[in-house]
């Protein structure tokens, strides 16, 4: 890590559970079904990320665990039974139902995969069951996507075609945007993890080639390479320079010359870095403090100090994996103040002390932060925000833009009040 310093805390946490990663994964895959095994608060939870209206008919949904459950008086495995049995009548369009395990059903030791193994025997085909964790216990909320694929790496089939497979979630039109340039490269054959429909798994083998998009998916990548696939080693596709490093890291892998790259992603490097400009202008200069939450930060804090001009007062990820992030870290200062993990009283502290123009955090510490006039960006937008590829650099520094922007609106209307 070179002269990076490494801090390492732990204490008090401020962070959303695994559960969140549904909001996006249902939109993912349309034929695919999350149904979480927890309590009320997990209900409401889901609800209030996702935004859904109450006539509406969402890909998601809460087997309640009730007192009687958690007090071991009645048979969760029944009702579980019950309520899988009446959702499969009520939604026939559903190919494959994730069971996805919470704190309250892991407190009492409901063993999902028993169930998941029990309805696969029952359902015999006509609907694949699958089951992961999604618990905040000693987890993060993306954490959730990464144990959803994991889940699925198993059922996918082989192939020793030689292939590009791009893992994690990407909004639908960011992806073809991103798969039509590297068919341009010379890259013909792209397959995408998630799929868009959960019953067509891409296949995997020797062959396969894989470009992580997330940096939280650990253990989807590690699954991979036991499957035979070759990881590429590159910074995360967010900016105008991660998104062209982590292209060229592909073209390298398919043998494609740099000529071919610099005319493919030349003039889509020049337009970014036009657009990019007005929001480098209003963030150069500023500090901005990371506290650990999506584990984009990294990434996030690489693009903002080179392409933006921030100044970074310290980075917080809930989990450092240096060998994921060694092409991240190497592109940022030795100065660095990487803190793995949160004591969020101490970060908070140190915040106060500071006094940067910019902290990126969750939802929970936002409003208190606002209300001692610290600007705020809430990192769960950087998760449902379409940012990764050069063409959306300037959307991306916009998020951290506009904060600044609306903070330099409030100040002058007070001023010319006063």
């Amino acid at each position: 890590m070179g002269g990076t310093s490494l801090l390492k805390e732990s204490g008090p946490r401020e962070v959303f559970c695994g559960l969140t990663s549904i909001v996006w994964l249902h939109r993912r895959m349309p034929d695919a079904f999350f149904l979480v095994v927890g309590s009320r608060t997990c209900a409401h939870l889901i609800q209030s990320a996702a935004g859904v209206m109450i006539f509406a008919e969402p890909r998601f949904g809460t087997a309640i665990l009730e007192e009687r459950d958690l007090a071991g008086l009645a048979d969760a495995h029944d009702e579980l039974d019950r309520v899988v049995n009446d959702l499969l009548v009520r939604r026939p369009e559903i190919r494959t139902l994730f069971l996805v395990g919470s704190c309250p059903s892991e407190v009492i030791k409901l063993d999902l995969a028993r169930v998941a193994e029990r309805l696969n025997g029952q359902l015999n085909g006509r609907v694949r069951v699958i089951n992961y964790s999604g618990s905040g216990i000693e987890t993060t909320f993306t954490q959730g996507e990464d144990g959803a694929l994991s889940a699925l790496v198993p059922l996918m089939p082989s192939i020793k075609e030689k292939q590009l497979l791009l893992v994690g979630t990407l909004a639908n039109a960011v992806e073809d945007r991103l798969i039509t340039l590297f068919n341009r490269l010379g890259i013909s054959k792209v397959a995408s993890f998630p799929p868009r429909n959960s019953t067509e798994l891409p296949a995997i083998g020797k062959g396969t080639h894989v470009l992580l998009v997330q940096p939280y998916l650990t253990n989807t990548a590690r699954l991979l390479k036991d499957r035979g696939a070759e990881i590429i080693k590159a910074p995360f596709p967010l900016g105008i320079e991660g998104s062209r490093l982590w292209m060229e890291a592909a073209a390298n892998a398919f043998g494609i010359n740099q000529k071919m790259v610099d005319a493919t992603l030349g003039p889509l490097t020049l337009r970014a870095r036009k657009a990019l400009q007005p929001h480098k202008d209003q963030l150069s200069g500023k500090k901005i403090f990371l506290l650990p939450e999506s584990q984009l930060e990294i990434p996030i804090a690489r693009f903002l100090k080179r392409e933006c001009g921030m100044e970074l007062i310290e980075v917080g990820t809930p989990y450092f994996n240096k060998e994921m992030m060694q092409s991240e870290i190497d592109l940022l200062p030795d100065t660095l103040r990487l803190v793995e993990g949160q004591h969020v009283e101490k970060q908070l502290d140190r915040i106060r002390k500071e006094l940067p123009d910019l902290v990126v955090c969750g939802m929970g510490l936002a409003n208190p932060l606002e209300a001692e006039g610290i600007s705020t960006k809430w990192s769960i937008e950087l998760v449902f925000s379409p940012i990764h590829g050069i063409d959306q650099a300037a959307d991306l520094a916009e998020l951290f833009s506009r904060p600044l922007r609306r903070n330099d609106l409030l100040n002058n209307k007070k001023t010319a009040k006063i």
